[in-house]
C-alpha cells in the first residue's frame, strides 16, 4: 500500500488514526500500541501477505535473541543474530544475482527464480542488526515484545525509513504524547504529509515519464540525442529527490500524527557543496548506520591515510548493494566513494582554503551526482554506457522518445527552481510554526476569535494552499494512480 494512493488516504489512514486514539481512550497506551502494531502488520501484508510470516518471524528471533545477549553479553550470539538477519536478506535480495553471476562465470545454469523481494527488507534488517549489536551494551532487557515488535513494524518507517535506532523510537510508545491528541501534533502532521504527497504526486510522478522514456530506450538498445539524455537524467535526478523527499516528509508527518517524532532523514540535499555534504542531507539515517555499525569498526579514520580511503571506499560499495540487487548499484556506491575519497583528499592536501563559489560547488556537486545516477537508474550496464554515449554525443542513430517537450522542460526548470531556491519542509514548518505562534500572541488560538486569527495568519494561508495541493494531487490519482516509490523494494 503506497501513502499516495487512494486506499490508504481514504481508507486505512483514517481508520487506523480512528482505531488507535479510541484504543488509547478506552484501553491506555498498551492497547494503542497492540492496535497500531496490528494496523502495521495490515498495511505490510496488504500486497503480499505471505510476506507478513517473514517479518513476523525475523521479531521474533531477533527479540529473543536480544534478550539472551543482555543476559549473557555474548558476542557470539550477536554474531550468530547477525547471520541469520544477513542470511535472510541475502537470500530473498541478493540469490538471484549472485546465482546469475556463478552462472555466468562457471557457464552452468545456476540461476534461483522466482524468490519475491519482502517489502521493507533492507530497512528492517538493518534496524534489527544495530539492536542487537547495541544489546551488549545494555544493562537490561527494557523492551517489551510489543514495544519492540512496534519499533520495527511501525508503518509510517517502515517501507522506506528513516532507519531508526531502537533509543529513538521505543521509548515514545510509553511518552506522554504517543496517541494523544495534541492539536499542533496533528496540524503539523497534516503540514508535513500535505507538502509530501505534493512532493510525490505533483512533480516526482510527473517527471517520471521523460526519465522512463530516455533509460527505457536505452533498456532496448536504443541511443537517443543528447539532448534529451541530459533531459531524461536531469528528470530523473529531480524524480528521485522528489520522491525520496517526499515520503520521508509524509513519514514523518504520520508519525506525528500519532505524536511520535521521527528522525529527520533528507535535508536539501542538493543544495550541498560537496559529496561529503550531500552524504550529510540524503538519506541521513542511512549514513548515520553505515558510518557507526560499519565504517567505525572497520576502523573508520583512525590509521589515517590509504586505511580511510579504503574503509570509505568499502562501506559506499556495501551502500551500493544495499540499495539493489544489481553490479549497477554497486558501481553507483563505487562511484561516490570515489567521490568522497577525492573530497576528503582534497581537504586534507590544504586545496580547501582556494576560493570556490559556493554556487559553482554546487553545480559540481550535483552534476556528479546525477551522473552517478545514471547507473542507479540503469537496468544494465549497456543500458548504462548507452546513456553515457547519448549524453556526451557518441551514440550513433539518436532516436526521439516523444516524450520530451517545452512543457517537460518547464516542469525541470521548475523542479530546479524549488530544489535551489524554495524552503525545505523542516524549514517550512519552523516558519508555520512561528506564524501560528505569532497569530496566538495576538490573540488566543480558541474559539472563532482563534480560528480568524489561524486563517489570516501566514499559517492559515499555508494550510488552505496546501490543502488545494493535496486536494489537486488526489485528483491526479484519481485520473492516473500513483506510481510507486523508488525506495518501494529495496
Amino acid at each position: 500500500m503506497l501513502f499516495s494512493s487512494l486506499p490508504f488516504l481514504l481508507g486505512f489512514l483514517p481508520a487506523c488514526i480512528a482505531a488507535v486514539f479510541l484504543a488509547m481512550r478506552f484501553g491506555g497506551p498498551r492497547a494503542a500500541c497492540l492496535v497500531l502494531l496490528l494496523a502495521s502488520l495490515v498495511f505490510y501484508a496488504w500486497n503480499t501477505p505471505v510476506y507478513s510470516l517473514l517479518i513476523c518471524t525475523s521479531i521474533l528471533t531477533n527479540y529473543a535473541l536480544g534478550r539472551r545477549i543482555i543476559s549473557t553479553r555474548s558476542r557470539t550470539l550477536v554474531a550468530i543474530g547477525i547471520v541469520f538477519n544477513l542470511a535472510l536478506l541475502g537470500w530473498f535480495k541478493y540469490i538471484g544475482l549472485f546465482s546469475s553471476t556463478l552462472s555466468d562465470i562457471a557457464q552452468v545454469n545456476l540461476t534461483v527464480d522466482g524468490v519475491i523481494l519482502p517489502l521493507a527488507i533492507s530497512f528492517f534488517t538493518f534496524q534489527q542488526i544495530a539492536y542487537l549489536a547495541d544489546c551488549l551494551k545494555l544493562e537490561r532487557n527494557t523492551y517489551g515484545i510489543l514495544d519492540y515488535a512496534l519499533f520495527v513494524a511501525f508503518f509510517p518507517q517502515l517501507i522506506a525509513g528513516p532507519i531508526v535506532h531502537h533509543r529513538e523510537l521505543t521509548p515514545q510508545f510509553s511518552g506522554p504524547r504517543f496517541a494523544r491528541f495534541f492539536s499542533d501534533d496533528v496540524l503539523c502532521g497534516l503540514f508535513l504529509f500535505s507538502i509530501g504527497l505534493a512532493k510525490k504526486v505533483l512533480i516526482a510522478d510527473s517527471l517520471a515519464p521523460l526519465a522512463d522514456g530516455v533509460f527505457d530506450m536505452a533498456a532496448g538498445g536504443s541511443a537517443v540525442s543528447s539532448v534529451e539524455a541530459w533531459a531524461g537524467v536531469a528528470a530523473y535526478s529531480f524524480q528521485i529527490y522528489f520522491d525520496f523527499s517526499g515520503y520521508s516528509d509524509m513519514a514523518l508527518g504520520l508519525a506525528l500524527m500519532f505524536g511520535v517524532k521521527l528522525p529527520i532523514n533528507f535535508n536539501s540535499p542538493y543544495k550541498a557543496h560537496s559529496v561529503v555534504d550531500f552524504w550529510r542531507r540524503w538519506h541521513m539515517t542511512l549514513s548515520a548506520f553505515l558510518r557507526d555499525y560499519l565504517y567505525i569498526p572497520l576502523g573508520g579514520n583512525r590509521n589515517g591515510g590509504i586505511s580511510r580511503y579504503r574503509n570509505l571506499f568499502i562501506v559506499m560499495l556495501l551502500g551500493g548493494l544495499w540499495h539493489g540487487a544489481a553490479w549497477t548499484f554497486v558501481v553507483w556506491g563505487g562511484l561516490h566513494g570515489a567521490y568522497l575519497c577525492i573530497n576528503h583528499a582534497w581537504e586534507k592536501s590544504g586545496s580547501r582554503h582556494v576560493r570556490i563559489s559556493p554556487v559553482f560547488a554546487t553545480i559540481i556537486t550535483f552534476t556528479a551526482v546525477s551522473v552517478a545516477w545514471v547507473f542507479f537508474r540503469a537496468t544494465s550496464f549497456d543500458a548504462a554506457f548507452l546513456v553515457f554515449a547519448s549524453l556526451f554525443g557518441f551514440a550513433e542513430g539518436g532516436q526521439s522518445t516523444h516524450v520530451l517537450s517545452l512543457l517537460s522542460l518547464v516542469q525541470i526548470a521548475v523542479a530546479g527552481v524549488i530544489v535551489w531556491r524554495a524552503p525545505n519542509a523542516m524549514e517550512l514548518l519552523e516558519r508555520f510554526k512561528k506564524a501560528a505562534s505569532d497569530g496566538a500572541q495576538r490573540a488566543p488560538l480558541t474559539g472563532s476569535a482563534g480560528a480568524s486569527v489561524l486563517v489570516q495568519s501566514r499559517a492559515g494561508i499555508a494550510v488552505v494552499t496546501l490543502g488545494a495541493l493535496a486536494g489537486l494531487a488526489i485528483f491526479l490519482l484519481l485520473a492516473s494512480g500513483p506510481y510507486e516509490f523508488i525506495y518501494f523494494q529495496f
